[in-house]
């Protein structure tokens, strides 16, 4: 059994989760400013989200089963310490080539984010996996949330290479947080790394629980990008023709979100994720259908927004204590294949969110997202 973590040790991993996804998304609100910096097309340079869930995918396929073999101090500080140095990078860049090549980093370096789930999970005390993980579910969706906020507001203030700048501080302040603070005991690992990745694609094969897990989990999250990509996109063309900060502010929408997770572990704990998980797709879906009766009124779009975020949050934390709780010995495996999928199909979202808006509109994407989610919803009671 893991020993448990030392007293505010939850705390920091959900805001080390926070912090490090956030680099996923701070830089949507700003892609307008770097194509006309770097003097490319926005269709290049929308593929710099595209480019960070890849590079989240990677970092899923390749370093989260490590949480099944090293020490959370040393996995955590080198993953923070590598996202600084790929920050960096992408601040220098001159070229379309290089930022992309340095967000496949970025992403790559972000996935410790779902290792500080894993880590709160697996550390947690009997019967309180569901809250922990809840936890640091809070502070991934308090980083996703307040990301473009922050994001488009530290371009507008300084510029968005600075801005990228600032996120590299942060990273390195974490770092050395949790080279100090967390578990220094490594994991009892019963087969070697390489057998580890070895056994990763068999697992969906002979877990049925994991199966449902990643279906459940892959659509939601294919709305999830499909409608802020297609959102961020919408409000910065006209008739809206927002700035990158007032686009940043809608993100404060899904603070319910943020406020609802801690309540949502302590249910989970005591009902079950299949609960859990068909009240939150039945909340979003709600919330998509009202953003697409249109963006003009700014208190609609904010609602929609609002339970849209709330629900796709509570379910992923619901979703993710379940993989977990499926083999605790090797959760990191499990959880590898589990947001190496979700996020996959996340990346498809955020590919098709520019040509669908163009093609088809705001409301038929939308509707689009809203489709999806009551598939998730149905498969997730099952």
């Amino acid at each position: 059994m893991s020993p448990p973590l030392p007293r505010g040790g939850t705390f920091l991993l959900a805001v080390t989760a926070g912090t490090a996804i956030a680099n996923n998304y701070a830089v949507q609100p700003a892609l307008t400013a770097v194509a006309t910096d770097l003097d490319v097309p926005l269709s290049t340079i929308g593929l710099v989200p595209t480019a960070a869930l890849a590079g989240c995918m990677t970092g899923f396929a390749l370093l989260l089963p490590l949480t099944d073999h090293l020490a959370p101090n040393r996995l955590v500080a080198a993953q923070l310490t590598a996202l600084a140095a790929a920050l960096a990078l992408a601040a220098t860049a001159h070229h379309a080539s290089v930022l992309l090549a340095a967000y496949l980093l970025v992403g790559a370096a972000a996935s410790v984010a779902a290792q500080a789930g894993n880590i709160a999970g697996r550390h947690a005390r009997p019967g309180r996996g569901g809250t922990g993980v809840a936890l640091v579910a809070a502070g991934m969706s308090a980083g996703i949330l307040l990301s473009r906020l922050a994001g488009g507001a530290l371009t507008d203030a300084f510029g968005w290479r600075r801005m990228l700048l600032v996120f590299a501080a942060v990273a390195l302040l974490g770092a050395l947080a949790a080279a100090t603070l967390l578990p220094r005991q490594r994991p009892p690992a019963s087969r070697g790394y390489r057998a580890t990745l070895a056994a990763l694609p068999p697992l969906l094969l002979r877990r049925p629980g994991l199966r449902r897990a990643v279906a459940t989990g892959a659509l939601w999250y294919f709305a999830f990008n499909l409608c802020w990509i297609a959102l961020t996109l919408a409000l910065a063309q006209p008739p809206h023709s927002l700035g990158p900060t007032a686009i940043g502010l809608y993100g404060l929408a899904g603070l319910l979100g943020f406020a609802a997770l801690p309540f949502t572990g302590r249910l989970t704990d005591r009902y079950g994720p299949r609960t859990v998980i068909g009240v939150s797709m039945a909340a979003a879906a709600t919330g998509t259908a009202l953003l697409a009766t249109g963006l003009a009124a700014p208190w609609r779009t904010a609602l929609g927004l609002a339970l849209f975020d709330a629900g796709c949050f509570a379910a992923q934390a619901a979703n993710q204590s379940r993989v977990i709780a499926l083999d605790l010995a090797r959760s990191g495996s499990l959880s590898s294949v589990y947001l190496v999928v979700y996020f996959s199909v996340g990346a498809l979202g955020t590919a098709v969110a520019a040509p669908l808006l163009d093609a088809l509109g705001w409301q038929a994407t939308s509707l689009t997202a809203t489709g999806a989610l009551l598939l998730a919803a149905a498969l997730g009671r099952r």
